[in-house]
């Protein structure tokens, strides 16, 4: 297939609102696929590339997307993968040079549109509309298979290419013989946010309060001696955390599959900032000297499989039960099964003094749902709020199509009379949010560039945030994670936003938390 049918269908997709038209034209997209096609196809539909990173940066992206658009290319689906693994494949001395070389190459070759949809490919930021759920709907209508049937393989699979391949070739069959299996990922159960501890637990009559680790989400498997580690991505990163292995071999139980958090602790038990943890998942290797400087702990929250039985579709009292029988003490994550509310915010009191996230409420009656957000798992965090400034927009996709959607915010340096990007956000909007924003962002239209609209640094609004995180992408060298819009202020002008020391002393205290 060539790229250009996959840029169409996703074209397609953004263009409509319609869940049904999104799910018929990515229909009849795989239909038109080969077999060997179907893994990077589905998986460059839905934003995925197949094996994840590839060793390129935005800088990369960016300079690539400068090269002149060809007039017409006969780039395919099966090119673009090989040349992703081909970049992914490069390493050692001037492989930084080579990778950007090659990446080049492929943008020379791409149509302006073709360009466009690998630089949102790479860049993570498709958002075209076509989600996973959308996706499986689409798959069970190109195959003529149960949606229900595409969606539980999907989960118990984390692999849609993977699953697309089965539904198309061998259809219900196929999809049938997809079960919990040892060294075959499933996709992590998620939690919704909360507001706080009580409205949490009213929705849950039998429920569990667990710490809540700012660590890195790891499944682990274990046949044996056979152990491999995946990320909350699935990916294999079984050789960046040897503690972990260890760990695994020495438990008694023959065969498990278990889900926690990788951590990394101080000596007094308090947690290293998320960005240190994540050092350690950088590397593909990890030395001694790693482990000795930056050691990992891992504690387990749940458990599916325990030598023979499968406890997925068991409820959390069952699993819990199962996790303490195979798992020492100092390897669980905290808990108290409470419906108390008085009780619960004690736990939660105790979880931030200590530095941790938060607090994650759940259901003791609850099956283990991979890969859906549902009403049995909640977290609670504490956020913090910045008044920023927006200083440019971009214009939304998918559902959000017509409207100014993704705020890019600036915090106010009052020593240079400027603004310093902090980072992007389309969370929290309400349609008459974006129905507001949009006319007053035009008004404030200084120039575009693309799909950017770059406006006077006037309108404020108040952003809500989890950290502050270290950041080679912006020019204060800082980001804000999991910005969302609480509201705007109309009642501040740009000179009443919040400046860049503030934002500053919030990351300085967020390294040396305690």
């Amino acid at each position: 297939m060539l790229l250009r049918e996959l840029v169409r269908a996703s074209a397609e997709v953004r263009a409509t609102r319609s869940r049904k038209r999104k799910s018929a034209a990515l229909a009849e997209c795989i239909r038109q696929m080969a077999v060997d096609e179907l893994v990077a196809g589905v998986s460059f539909l839905t934003g995925v590339i197949p094996g994840g990173k590839i060793g390129v940066g935005w800088a990369a992206v960016k300079k690539a997307r400068q090269a002149e658009a060809a007039a017409e290319s006969t780039l395919t689906v099966a090119s673009i993968s090989e040349r992703f693994a081909d970049i992914a494949n490069t390493h050692g001395t001037g492989s930084a040079a080579k990778r950007t070389g090659l990446l080049g190459a492929m943008f020379h070759a791409a149509r302006a549109d073709e360009q466009q949809f690998l630089a949102h490919l790479l860049m993570g930021e498709m958002r075209q509309g076509a989600s996973e759920g959308v996706m499986a709907d689409a798959l069970a209508q190109a195959a003529d298979v149960s949606s229900a049937l595409v969606r539980r393989a999907a989960m118990l699979c984390g692999d849609l290419g993977a699953v697309a391949t089965a539904a198309m070739t061998e259809g219900s069959a196929g999809l049938e013989r997809f079960s919990l299996q040892l060294f075959r990922p499933v996709l992590p159960m998620l939690a919704q946010p909360a507001d706080d501890v009580v409205s949490a637990l009213d929705t849950i009559e039998d429920a569990v309060v667990e710490l809540k680790l700012d660590g890195a989400r790891v499944q682990v498997h274990k046949d044996g001696d056979q152990i491999r580690v995946y990320s909350r991505r699935l990916n294999d990163v079984t050789a960046a955390v040897p503690e972990l292995v260890a760990q695994a071999r020495a438990l008694p139980a023959r065969r498990l599959i278990l889900d926690g958090e990788a951590i990394a602790l101080r000596d007094d038990g308090t947690p290293y900032p998320f960005q240190q943890t994540m050092r350690r998942f950088g590397r593909r290797r990890n030395s001694a000297a790693d482990q000795d400087t930056l050691p990992l702990t891992a504690m387990y929250f749940d458990c599916l499989l325990v030598d023979d039985d499968d406890l997925m579709d068991r409820g959390g009292r069952d699993r819990a039960q199962a996790l303490t029988e195979a798992l020492p003490t100092g390897a669980l994550v905290p808990r108290l099964e409470t419906n108390d509310t008085g009780a619960a915010e004690e736990f939660w009191a105790r979880a931030i003094a200590q530095g941790h996230e938060g607090v994650m409420i759940k259901s003791l009656a609850s099956a283990y749902e991979a890969g859906r957000r549902g009403k049995h798992w909640f977290k609670i965090k504490p956020a913090h709020t910045l008044d920023l400034v927006v200083i440019a927009v971009e214009w939304g996709s998918g559902r959000r199509k017509g409207w100014l959607s993704n705020l890019h915010l600036a915090a106010r340096d009052p020593q240079t009379n400027s603004f310093v990007m902090l980072g992007k956000t389309f969370k929290g909007m309400t349609d008459a949010m974006l129905t507001w924003q949009t006319k007053r962002l035009l008004e404030l239209e200084l120039s575009r560039d693309e799909h950017v609209v770059h406006v006077k640094p006037e309108l404020v609004a108040e952003i809500a945030f989890n950290d502050v995180l270290a950041s080679p992408h912006y020019p204060g060298g800082m980001a804000l994670r999991f910005a969302r819009v609480k509201r705007y202020r109309k009642d501040k002008r740009a000179d009443d936003a919040d400046t860049i020391t503030t934002v500053r002393q919030i990351f300085e205290r967020g390294q040396g938390k305690k």
